[in-house]
């Protein structure tokens, strides 16, 4: 990794944002170009699934996408994204998940009565742990490659400043106070706290929604997904190889040696102020 990435280290102002809010936007991510060449990728995933009998005017929730093509594998530890993840949780991280989700018009009248499906990520993390607030552990980036810059365009929706909130009132009817669309344009990337209350919701438009998301967490949580990215390992970096999940042996999850986390020697030499915190343990 060059040490030209430092120059999208997260800014005390983005810092600031997260922390507060719960998520924080940055535009212009990925080039146009880029995005072209990810939705041409992208488009290919859905119609594949048509073609296996996914119904067209359903979403397609496609998991452990990374093996599906280089562009993605590309993403995992992007210059102007990785950063920023290892600024907000440390360099003891990894991809714990990733799915991609196609989202296509409805072809359904509007219908905003219906509650959206609210929730925290994690699942059983969170009724099984013991605190409150319940902690950070992981956060997404999600990869808008359409441009839902308008409401109705199968946004999800967000409650900001509720990451640090465990319960929250939904609504039988109507949808919860202070909840806001995500509305950006492609190139876009969108952090969120995991703890963020957030929701999917109907694509009413015209335009189909395509997004990408990239779940970062502490390399001791689970994988989420059936990832099979083991066989990529061969042709990635040290650091590449560490976020698709490599370890020495299963302590080394727990208590890192060097040879379990080559972000951590990274940032030791490039940005040693990053990289506090990381004595080595080996026994």
């Amino acid at each position: 990794m060059d040490k030209s990435v430092l120059q999208y280290g997260l800014t005390d102002e983005e810092r600031r944002t997260f922390d507060e809010t719960g998520y924080l936007i940055l535009e212009n991510v990925l080039s146009e170009e880029h995005v072209a060449r990810l939705t041409e990728i992208v488009d290919g995933i859905y119609e594949d699934g048509v073609s296996k009998g996914h119904d067209p005017t359903k979403a397609l929730f496609h998991p452990n996408f990374i093996p599906d093509h280089p562009e993605f594998l590309k993403l995992v530890d992007y210059e102007k994204v990785l950063p920023k993840v290892w600024g907000i949780l440390g360099w003891n991280i990894y991809l714990y998940h990733c799915h991609l989700i196609v989202t296509p018009p409805t072809g359904q009248p509007k219908n905003i009565d219906k509650p959206f499906p609210w929730h925290q990520d994690s699942g059983r993390v969170n009724q099984e742990i013991e605190s409150s607030p319940r902690p950070r552990l992981s956060l997404k980036v999600a990869y808008f490659l359409s441009d839902i810059s308008e409401p109705d365009r199968g946004n999800f929706y967000i409650v900001p400043n509720s990451h640090l909130t465990d319960d929250i009132d939904i609504p039988t009817v109507g949808q919860i106070p202070g909840a806001i669309p995500v509305c950006v344009k492609p190139g876009t990337a969108v952090f969120f706290d995991r703890r963020l209350w957030h929701a999917a919701s109907t694509n009413w438009s015209e335009v189909t929604r395509k997004v990408l998301f990239y779940g970062y967490g502490y390399r001791w949580i689970k994988t989420k997904d059936d990832m099979t990215v083991q066989d990529l390992w061969d042709q990635c970096t040290p650091i590449q190889r560490q976020l698709l999940g490599d370890c020495v042996n299963a302590n080394g999850y727990y208590t890192p040696t060097d040879a379990d986390v080559p972000l951590r020697v990274w940032l030791r030499e490039h940005a040693p102020e990053q990289s506090k915190g990381a004595a080595t343990i080996d026994s």
